[in-house]
């Protein structure tokens, strides 16, 4: 059943990518490999690195210096280890729940810095979203400000009536809300558990969840509340 329309109310949502729709248990495990280093060790210190508020490809840095990211995943490429997604990579609440944001009558897209391959993967495996995108297909990036300027394009909604969910206050939920839209911090994946209960998270978001099976009804609340107040 469609919501009506409403001024000020959410329209459209766009999700982040890894760690909100993704897992990315084979993406650091496959560079580990890649790079003949135990995967315990890759994984704790992109998880150091993050924390510190470095890009988490640091990491591969302080474990290779001097490495050509490009030139090595080009490698990968060529030597079959590239890239790679499929079903069991996806959060078991992914297609459910954009299904059901969608059956509501609201826009959903995904957006995230992902390499443009990953858009391609992504997009194959048929999720029910309306668009999905990369930054390395936008060629900007979060937490940059015009990254979020295409979030609101690829929305086709006004900030305030677009919601962008993430896992990482940093990238996703303080520069999103510093933007006009509307946040919503999802609570999994490493980023999500360190910082869900981050202060500044929290001020910056208008929802938090641990699944993506809750948001329906949230927004669905704010609509009957919005439709109670219009004359």
């Amino acid at each position: 059943m469609n919501w009506p329309t409403l001024p000020g109310v959410v329209k459209a949502v766009v999700f982040d990518i890894g760690e909100t729709l993704v897992r990315d248990d084979r993406y650091w495990g496959s560079w580990a490999d890649w790079l003949n280093i135990p995967r315990h060790t890759l994984s704790a210190l992109v998880g150091a690195v993050t924390a510190l508020g470095m890009d988490n490809a640091e990491a591969v840095r302080i474990l290779r210096p001097g490495i050509d990211l490009h030139a090595a995943r080009q490698a990968r490429e060529e030597a079959g280890q590239g890239e790679h997604l499929d079903e069991t990579d996806l959060y078991p609440d992914v297609r459910s729940g954009l299904r059901a944001l969608r059956d509501a009558g609201l826009r959903v897209c995904v957006a995230g810095n992902q390499t443009r391959k990953a858009g391609d993967l992504l997009r194959g495996l048929s999720i029910p979203a309306d668009a999905i995108v990369t930054s390395e297909e936008w060629g900007i990036a979060k937490p940059d400000p015009g990254f979020f300027g295409k979030v609101l394009q690829l929305a086709e909604a006004p900030a305030h009536e677009t919601v962008y969910v993430g896992d990482h206050p940093a990238n996703d939920i303080i520069p999103a809300k510093a933007f006009g839209l509307r946040t919503c911090m999802i609570r999994r994946g490493p980023w999500g558990h360190l910082w869900g209960n981050d202060a500044a998270a929290l001020d910056a978001a208008d929802w938090q969840i641990d699944t993506i099976a809750e948001l329906p009804s949230l927004l669905s609340g704010e609509r009957n509340r919005h439709a109670r107040q219009s004359p």
